[in-house]
């Protein structure tokens, strides 16, 4: 049996091919950047200042090991995690899994809605419903009409402008390295940080992203030999590694900004808009801006990647194509936009909201994990590319770091101490 494709061969990752693979993990990436990662890490730098970084560090270790094994699943089946579920467990379990996973898609798009809703308001001064109604029909626009191909580039030009806005930001704000290096790689957690913590890590491990994963590996996937899957998984590891390393960075960058900005200075946060207004006098009218223009963007990619994801679990679920050009798919996609619309609608505190749609994703990430971690190590429908004993080890370990923080949050919610 030949062993499963590692990192010794590096020849790989400078080849022509492997460079006009990339794209999926970028896919992912942005969601992992969106409006609600902007919301938690703002909650996060501001009022525990470097602190929670160690959680960015973490999920993002995470969200590299379960986006691999979601990946490699697509490749090798030729399926969606979702359409390997509904094939392989009893309909109980696919209720359970499927219905949590479509609410956190909801979830997720408000967070997306609110996010470009809000990037609008910040830059030319828009009613929140009105940007709301602009991202949602340019996001359902992109899905129906872009091929993967070109939504790939969009969305690695959205991320670099986000990037180049952070790497300004980062200048202009001047924040103390030793103390973000420390909070990176040193774990603390007590009852004042929990919520905000667990909505850092639902952020940056967002359920949708992990089924998409494997929905848009498909793109890449020909039929062939185990010699091409193998190249093929290779080239999906250099690509994840890329992509998240660059997607932790962006998010670290954001506490970063707000804990030398707002910690430092004794700034209470409770607004993404207030947030922005109060960079100017701070960090600058530059700072601002910039903050104006990631943040659209950010709502922008996002969105249109959440909408794929929960758009295909749901015709996946239901056993129906995972192709935008049906009827029932795209009908799907804009019905599914529509509870996160009224929610931007009612008038709720959108920053609250922004916060608590990643808690509830955290909250979800057990139901996307487990299945995940038993269709990976199935050898008979992965054979020699199944998990093995590490993998499934720092799997089972992952999912059970994520259920304890879930279960001190819940026991903090409804009462209890620690």
């Amino acid at each position: 049996m030949k062993s499963e494709p590692g990192w010794s061969n590096l020849r790989i990752f400078v080849s022509r091919d492997f460079l006009r693979y990339l794209g999926p993990g970028f896919i992912v990436t942005v969601g992992f950047i969106d409006p609600g990662n902007w919301a938690t890490n703002v909650a996060g730098g501001s009022e525990f200042g470097y602190a929670l970084l160690w959680v960015i560090t973490l999920a993002t270790l995470m969200l590299i090991l379960f986006q691999g094994m979601s990946a490699r699943l697509g490749i090798v089946t030729g399926h969606s995690l979702a359409y390997n579920v509904k094939r392989r467990f009893a309909r109980p379990w696919v209720g359970v899994f499927g219905g949590s996973v479509v609410v956190a898609c909801i979830a997720t798009d408000v967070a997306e809605l609110l996010g470009g809703a809000l990037g609008f308001r910040l830059l030319f001064g828009m009613p929140l419903m009105a940007g709301a109604v602009i991202t949602m029909v340019l996001k359902i626009g992109l899905v129906i009409t872009g091929r993967y191909r070109h939504l790939e580039r969009v969305v690695v030009i959205f991320i670099a402008i986000i990037a180049a806005c952070y790497l300004v930001e980062l200048a202009l704000v001047k924040p103390d390295w030793a103390l973000a290096a420390r909070g990176a790689f040193v774990p603390h957690v007590d009852k004042a940080s929990i919520a905000v913590a667990i909505g850092m890590l639902g952020a940056v491990l967002m359920p949708h992203n992990i089924y998409l994963h494997s929905n848009v590996i498909l793109s890449r996937v020909e039929p062939g030999d185990e010699e091409s899957r193998r190249r093929l998984i290779s080239y999906e590891k250099g690509d994840t590694a890329i992509a998240m390393g660059l997607g932790w960075m962006v998010n670290c960058a954001m506490v970063v900004v707000a804990a030398a900005v707002f910690f430092r200075h004794g700034v209470s946060v409770a607004s993404l808009d207030q947030a922005s207004s109060t960079l100017e006098p701070l960090a600058g009218s530059l700072a601002r801006l910039l903050f104006g223009i990631g943040l659209l963007l950010a709502g922008l990619g996002s969105s249109f990647t959440s909408a794929m994801a929960e758009v295909n679990v749901l015709t996946a679920y239901l056993g129906r194509p995972e192709d935008p050009r049906t009827k029932f798919y795209r009908i799907g996609l804009f019905v599914l936009a529509l509870p996160a619309l009224a929610i931007v609608a009612s008038g709720v505190d959108s920053y609250k909201i922004l916060i608590f749609s990643q808690v509830a994703l955290s909250i979800q990430l057990p139901l996307t994990i487990a299945p995940l971690i038993v269709l990976t190590s199935d050898r008979r429908l992965m054979g020699e590319f199944a998990s093995r004993t590490t993998e499934r080890v720092l799997a089972i370990a992952a999912g059970l770091v994520v259920t304890a923080m879930n279960v001190l949050f819940l026991y903090n919610l409804a009462g209890g101490s620690f």
